[in-house]
């Protein structure tokens, strides 16, 4: 994301200063200095049409998002900000007495190198060679039954879906995957029903969440180079202002700065107008 063009920069400052009220020189300061800032500030990317649970930010950890993913110099602003990020995502639990298998589309298991593919016919069209060949019902059968061992015995399968990754249905299992897929295929393809009680995890983003959060706080994507870059940690840490760093993934980080904080306020604008992506205005997109 490139930073706000210089021939409005000024402007744009002086517009901020006054809605935000910084009266006092300091943080008026800290929004001049944070919106100079050149940093490698990258937009955030959504979510890929992807047969992986674990393609992008894992917003399922939120709802018990350890209290150690969040660093910073004062205990009570990490709780803080802890408090609120626990409440942004909803976890429910369903259960159906019939799920056809045929709409499974995702798997949790470990991607690993393998590329993203938008459904499992096209993940399978990339392997060289299938660990079984499925060509009749038996065949079928003796397939699905190595990912769901009581398949026949009809046992409740284990499904998960997310809002951030639109309708799609993800097994929750972790081996077999491939011959999962492969029979799912085979079941489409013959207009086959199959169908299994199911329970269903479900997430989503909380609308309530999500403004609670937008309303006490700026949350920023930084790149990892920002914590290593004296001009800005200097502002961070000099001025005495209260944050969090929350870390999700190694190349996911972001940084929460109450807006109740005239200091922390400034250098949340600041950062916007050079480049760092919002969070929320992020997200809003997947509260629909």
């Amino acid at each position: 994301m490139s930073a706000t063009p210089p021939s409005t920069l000024s402007s744009k400052l002086s517009a901020l200063t006054q809605r935000l009220g910084l009266s006092g020189r300091s943080a008026r300061q800290v929004l001049e200095r944070a919106a100079l800032l050149q940093l490698p500030f990258q937009p955030l990317a959504s979510w890929s049409a992807s047969i992986w649970w674990l393609s992008g930010a894992p917003l399922q950890n939120l709802p018990e998002l350890p209290r150690s993913a969040l660093s910073g110099p004062v205990q009570e602003d990490k709780a803080a900000a802890h408090a609120v990020l626990v409440k942004l995502v909803e976890q429910q639990q369903q259960k159906l007495e019939s799920f056809d298998l045929r709409a499974i589309d995702g798997l949790m298991g470990c991607k690993g190198n393998q590329p993203d593919c938008a459904s499992f016919e096209d993940y399978l069209a990339t392997l060289d060679q299938r660990q079984v060949r499925i060509i009749s019902y038996k065949d079928f059968v003796s397939a699905i039954s190595q990912p769901l061992p009581r398949f026949l015995a009809g046992e409740r399968i284990q499904l998960t879906q997310a809002s951030w990754h639109g309708s799609r249905y993800f097994w929750n299992g972790e081996h077999s995957t491939e011959i999962l897929a492969n029979a799912i295929v085979y079941a489409r393809r013959r207009e086959l029903e199959v169908t299994l009680p199911a329970q269903i995890t479900r997430y989503r983003i909380s609308p309530g969440g999500l403004k609670q959060l937008d309303t006490h706080y700026h949350m920023l994507a930084m790149p990892v180079q920002a914590w290593s870059h004296e001009p800005f940690m200097s502002m961070l840490l000099d001025t005495g202002m209260p944050y969090a760093r929350l870390t999700l993934t190694r190349s996911a980080e972001f940084l929460m700065l109450p807006k109740q904080h005239a200091q922390a306020t400034a250098l949340g604008e600041g950062l916007r107008l050079a480049g760092a992506a919002d969070v929320c205005e992020f997200l809003r997109q997947y509260t629909a």
